[in-house]
């Protein structure tokens, strides 16, 4: 039995009961923070951070995976108000490149809602070597065509979409994806821990990912998709249940398309190569500490303890529903806001004004600015689905039960 570290107000007695149900049931460790009315109310972690079975630490990180795609968004939308970004602009006014292969028209709105028909990776042949490098990467997908058969529709950009956004984000700036976030986000804040590309000091911070090891077999090929077929589209194909006698047969293809990639294992993302890379779609680093105060502050008119991260004006804008209907590659919907989706949480309805982002493994994190709550879940062991899995549902759950109705 794992023991359970920090504190919880006792109105929110309910989301420490859960997590520590869930280190009981789960491998690995975590740590779950949730900000109400502008104060942390809630600060957990247990469990190991590694093989060795070393105990999770209170200024533990852990790659969060898809997570890191509302980070990103964010850096985004903060250059928005500050003019350097419009949403409706091509993607090629600030990266001229871009607009090879009939990709002129492809709006930085259309990158944030998966809508750029981008959303491939198979077809890109990219290593994860390749990945580890910026240019390399972006040079590849600014030649590559869309599919303009499934760009009308939502497809989700699994992994393409770091390096869409964060191209557009690094053009606009004239700085660094990771360099921004430290200047923009994590200093301002004070947060903990929020890294995309970690310094080599903050290296021993890391959770080891236990999603596999380093020398599991990966058939057909070592791939993402590979892993993702035995633990992801198992539980994929289960849920669609009510499609198939509606008639409809999913398509799992562009699921698949969008995260293949050569060479690639879960743990790679933890070796001093991948942490040091800037993937913004799957590998950033986070306490749930950071996260939770990242979001606490979207939650509270975009501003906490007197910094302003973002004009509370554009709050409505950024976390309006973009998207109707399923996911072309998850055949879920999504509710596509710009760059986050509605959370999903284990309660009759979900948040209707609550926006985030969740990740392959089970780290997740969301506000609501209707109840001015944040929720953060850090793991390093599980599967599920690629939009994470019954932990952060019955964490969300959980916190919006003890933050009250609206």
């Amino acid at each position: 039995m794992h023991n359970i570290y920090g504190s919880a107000d006792p109105q929110f007695s309910s989301v420490a009961r859960v997590f520590r149900q869930q280190l009981q049931r789960s491998p690995g460790g975590g740590a779950v923070c949730v900000y109400h009315q502008g104060k942390r109310v809630v600060d957990l972690w247990g469990g190991v951070r590694d093989d060795a079975g070393n105990p999770w630490q209170q200024d533990t990180m852990s790659v969060s995976f898809s997570t890191t795609k509302g980070v990103t968004a964010t850096l985004l939308h903060q250059l928005v108000g500050e003019g350097l970004v419009d949403y409706d602009t091509p993607v090629a006014h600030y990266w001229p490149e871009f607009a090879a292969n009939g990709k002129e028209k492809i709006t930085v709105r259309d990158l944030l809602t998966h809508r750029a028909g981008m959303y491939g990776m198979r077809g890109l042949k990219l290593s994860f070597d390749d990945l580890c490098d910026w240019d390399r990467t972006c040079a590849v997908l600014a030649a590559a065509p869309s599919n303009q058969e499934k760009a009308p529709h939502s497809v989700y950009h699994a992994l393409t979409y770091g390096w869409l956004v964060g191209e557009v984000i690094q053009r606009a700036s004239g700085r660094s994806i990771s360099q921004l976030l430290q200047e923009k986000l994590a200093a301002p804040l004070a947060l903990d821990g929020c890294y995309i590309g970690v310094p080599e000091s903050e290296h021993q911070r890391v959770a080891m990912l236990l999603m596999g090891r380093t020398d599991d077999a990966i058939k057909p090929a070592p791939s993402l998709a590979g892993k993702l077929k035995k633990e992801t589209l198992k539980s994929l194909r289960n849920g669609f249940i009510g499609l198939q006698k509606r008639g409809l047969t999913p398509d799992f293809s562009p699921f698949e398309d969008a995260v293949t990639v050569r060479d690639f294992h879960p743990r790679k993302l933890v070796s001093s190569r991948g942490l040091n890379a800037s993937m913004p779609a799957l590998n950033g680093v986070f306490t749930a500490r950071a996260l939770a105060r990242l979001y606490g502050a979207l939650a509270n008119g975009g501003e906490l303890d007197g910094v302003r991260i973002i004009d509370a004006a554009m709050l409505p804008i950024i976390s309006q529903q973009q998207v109707e209907g399923l996911d072309r590659a998850l055949f879920s919907p999504m509710r596509w806001r710009l760059g986050y989706h509605q959370p999903y949480v284990l309660a009759r309805r979900r948040p209707r004004q609550a926006f985030g982002h969740f990740g392959f493994g089970g780290s997740g994190a969301w506000a609501d600015p209707a109840r001015n709550l944040s929720v953060a879940l850090t793991v390093n062991a599980g599967s599920g689905t690629p939009w994470g899995d019954m932990r952060i549902l019955k964490v969300g759950a959980a916190a919006l039960k003890s933050a009250g109705k609206v």
